[in-house]
Formats: C-alpha cells, structure tokens, sequence
C-alpha cells in the first residue's frame, strides 16, 4: 500500500478586499454544543446603534485552537512591548453569552 504525501502545503489566498481588514472594538460570544459564535461589532461614541461587522462560527475544537493561538501570540507581545493592561472586565450576558466591552465604554457625543 502506498503511504500518501501529507507534506502538500495548503495554498491560501487572501483578497485585496479581505485584506483591508474590518475594525471591531466590541465582541460578542455565544455558544452550542456544536459551536462557538464571534460577532466582531463597531460602537461609535454618540451613535446609539452599532451593527454586526463580522460574524465567525467556529466548532468547540477550532475555538480551543483560537484560543491557544491567541495566548500564544499575547504572550509573545507581551513579551516585546509589555504587559497589556485592561481597564474593564469581560461582562456576562443573558443565556452565559460573553461580551467584551470597548476600551472606552459608550461615552461620547456625535
């Protein structure tokens, strides 16, 4: 039985309009049994609605991957800049959903 080449890298493409990025400074977690939900919002200070920019699903085993990912590159910035300080805690919603509030809160006037 031939043994097959898992050496193939994966060939990934990232679009001049995907690249641009979209900004978020509010996040919103949810999950299932079978999922895990990101919602990436933008609050603008003096706007009473913010909507949705970006919405991630991801199954609880790439979550974990996220997870460990995200400590991993935090703990190496942290490691060439500082420690990153945050002045607010992670706010439990309704249903155990997880929110992480902007830097600044909601204040401001437009």
């Amino acid at each position: 039985m031939e043994e097959q080449n898992n050496n193939e890298q994966l060939q990934i493409e990232l679009k001049e309009d995907v690249a641009q990025g979209t900004y978020a400074n509010l996040a919103i977690i949810a999950h299932s049994s079978s999922e895990f939900i990101l919602d990436f919002v933008r609050v603008m200070p003096g706007v009473p609605k913010a909507n949705v920019q970006s919405r991630i699903i991801l199954t609880p085993e790439h979550a974990v991957r996220l997870l460990n990912a995200l400590q991993n590159n935090v703990s190496i910035y942290e490691s060439q800049y500082g420690k990153i300080n945050l002045p607010g805690e992670l706010v439990q919603m309704n249903e155990g959903n997880t929110y992480i509030p902007p830097l600044d809160g909601f204040k401001g006037e437009a």
